[in-house]
């Protein structure tokens, strides 16, 4: 596709998305902390960002940073940037105040976006050191502490000048990168958000609570783009999840292995979660037991999807019709790949395609992202009828004196104990071996608590004893991000600090 066509798309997805939210006016668009927000109260915080900016000096296609939260103005603030087609560089609220700064201070961008809550005395110094102008958000509306004021020859990477959003990995594999995600990219968000649909305005809203700050921003598109209401969390609880479903009669929403695990552990009533008709979910392994204890509980479909923020999205998804018909047959897949994308298998040594059926890295192409094939390391697979199964990843393999361990491997043979709710096993260093792997493990509630011999003992039951880890630790929660996933370097550092 021409530059030309690539632009006159991404012009027609971002005055789409201005027009519908227009469109909502005095009716309800987000409600946040149990109050709603009309499509008037959304605008005027876009307008009033816009007015600040224009003030300063930053122009209208120049890149700004916003240290994001899941909060109205943040909400407000994307969604505006995304319409006027502005590039914006994502930075995580969540992380220490030292390293906000760092992060403004390398990214040098013309201007910065803080709650109220980040706009801390460092923060504000390092914004003022590298010449940016200075918005502070709040659901008061919008502060200018600081203006802009340039510096001579110092300037933000260009890479960060085209349209849309550079936002973050998760970082559970290394440490996180932006990856830029242009404004015609973001339709295929939409789409992995709505697949198997045909939504309305009358529906009931979306709920979104994963973090702004990498994918959550396809859930934060997708209520407003068709014009539907949106029920936005700062971050998921039980509670706050079984209101919002009970409340508007929610019919789907999407969900996590860490999530499905705590709706089964505060034992929600199944009357509670009534409306739901499926939940599709992804960003990690679901564990067969797991999913089938919430299906036998519930009787709520899982529909397990496979994506990645280089992916804008789920590459792999089921649909209700596609679970229907197959999903008794295929438990383990992650469905078929969606329109626009085409996905493959390779040998992890040649990298030639492999045939239906066997195992070797997953490579994906994405229509809008580019013709390039992304290569992962994830272990995959494809069967005969076009369904794919994700069988681990290879990337944190770990090599124990010339023996290779999957970490997966091991932490699904914890995970089995019945005292043990999750698991996460990595690599650390050893002097004789090169690498051994170690485990730190949460238990479920109330169980008694099993020695390390007994579950040392539990993984030399049905694996080689090279598998067995050097030291499991029991925590009361494994390390996560924002997004609930488990961080292997945190889990890796419990391992140094014992």
């Amino acid at each position: 596709m021409g530059n030309d066509e690539e632009g006159a798309e991404a012009a027609v997805f971002a005055e789409t998305l201005s027009a519908r939210l227009a469109a909502y006016g005095d009716r309800p668009c987000i409600e946040f902390e149990r109050k709603w927000y009309s499509g008037n109260d959304i605008t005027g915080y876009i307008n009033e960002i816009a007015d600040g900016l224009s003030r300063a000096g930053v122009k209208p296609d120049e890149p700004v940073g916003l240290v994001v939260r899941n909060r109205v103005p943040h909400a407000a603030a994307i969604l505006g940037f995304i319409a006027a087609r502005r590039p914006v560089a994502m930075i995580y609220s969540y992380q220490s105040t030292q390293s906000i700064a760092r992060d403004i201070e390398q990214l040098r961008l013309p201007a910065v976006l803080v709650d109220r809550d980040d706009w801390t005395d460092p923060v504000a110094q390092t914004v003022a050191n590298t010449g940016a102008a200075g918005v502070v958000l709040s659901l008061h509306g919008v502060e200018m502490p600081t203006t802009r004021k340039p510096r001579a020859g110092v300037g933000c990477d260009p890479a960060l000048a085209s349209a849309g959003l550079h936002i973050l990995t998760s970082g559970t594999t290394g440490p996180p990168k932006r990856v830029p995600v242009k404004t015609r990219v973001l339709q295929h968000t939409v789409l992995s958000m709505t697949i198997g649909q045909n939504p309305s305005a009358e529906d009931p809203p979306e709920l979104v609570y994963w973090p702004f700050g990498s994918i959550g921003v396809c859930q934060l598109l997708t209520g407003p783009y068709i014009g539907k209401r949106t029920v936005l969390l700062e971050k998921f609880t039980v509670d706050d999840f079984v209101r919002a479903v009970k409340t508007y009669g929610i019919t789907r929403t999407g969900v996590q292995p860490a999530i499905i695990q705590m709706l089964l552990d505060a034992d929600v009533p199944r009357e509670d979660l009534a409306s739901l008709e499926y939940l599709p979910g992804g960003s990690a392994p679901l564990d067969p037991r797991v999913r089938d204890e919430f299906e036998r509980r519930y009787r709520i479909p899982l529909l397990w999807a496979y994506g990645a923020t280089e992916f804008a999205g789920s590459a792999c998804a089921w649909t209700p019709q596609l679970y229907r018909r197959y999903g008794a047959a295929k438990r383990d897949s992650v469905g078929r790949p969606l329109p626009g994308v085409k996905v493959r298998i390779v040998d992890t040594d040649t990298g030639d395609e492999v045939k239906a059926g066997d195992k070797g890295f997953l490579e994906a192409q994405i229509e809008v992202v580019g013709p390039d094939w992304i290569r992962t390391t994830d272990l995959a697979s494809i069967d005969p009828d076009g369904f794919v199964t994700i069988h681990g990843r290879a990337d944190g393999a770990i090599i124990r004196g010339g023996f290779k361990i999957l970490p997966e491997t091991v932490r699904e043979r914890l995970v089995s104990h019945p005292a043990v709710r999750d698991a996460c096993v990595v690599g650390v260093g050893d002097r004789r071996l090169g690498e051994v792997p170690f485990a730190a493990i949460e238990l479920k509630p109330g169980v008694r608590v099993p020695s390390e011999a007994d579950l040392m003992a539990w993984v030399r039951e049905s694996l080689p004893s090279h598998h067995v880890p050097v030291a499991i630790m029991a925590v009361d929660a494994l390390p996560r991000n924002a997004a609930l996933k488990v961080r292997p370097s945190d889990v890796a550092a419990l391992y140094d600090g014992r």
